[in-house]
């Protein structure tokens, strides 16, 4: 009975573990880096200390909902964009090809830029 209680416990705290996935707390370097980019767009005052405190997480929430994006879960992705703090392309094999924005738009319409298919008249 007691080597039953004793697996019953152990199978508990592996999915007390299992429960917090994803990122828990946000990088010293990665928090420096949003601190600047929110005291370069006047959300917050001071020098980037990278902990991520009370008024970094405040000063996040206010840039986002200032930009009409959600304000409870920071930092948001699309507001790391804005300030340029987005994904780095560095690891792409073909960084000039790879589709990282919008299409130029005469790639877009490739039927615009085409020649007539017949190029000879029909013979009777």
């Amino acid at each position: 009975m007691s080597a039953y209680s004793t697996s019953r416990k152990n199978k508990k705290s592996r999915r007390s573990a299992s429960s917090r996935r994803g990122q828990q707390k946000i990088d010293p370097v990665r928090s420096r880096e949003i601190q600047e980019a929110l005291i370069r767009e006047h959300y917050l005052d001071g020098t980037a200390s990278g902990s991520w405190d009370a008024r970094s997480q405040s000063a996040m929430q206010r840039y986002q909902a200032d930009h009409g994006w959600q304000s409870k879960s920071v930092p948001d992705s699309r507001a790391l964009i804005k300030m340029g703090l987005g994904p780095d392309h560095e690891h792409l094999l073909n960084p000039e090809s790879a589709m990282t924005s919008q299409p130029d738009a005469r790639r877009a319409s490739p039927m615009l830029d085409q020649t007539p298919a017949l190029d000879t008249p029909l013979q009777k």
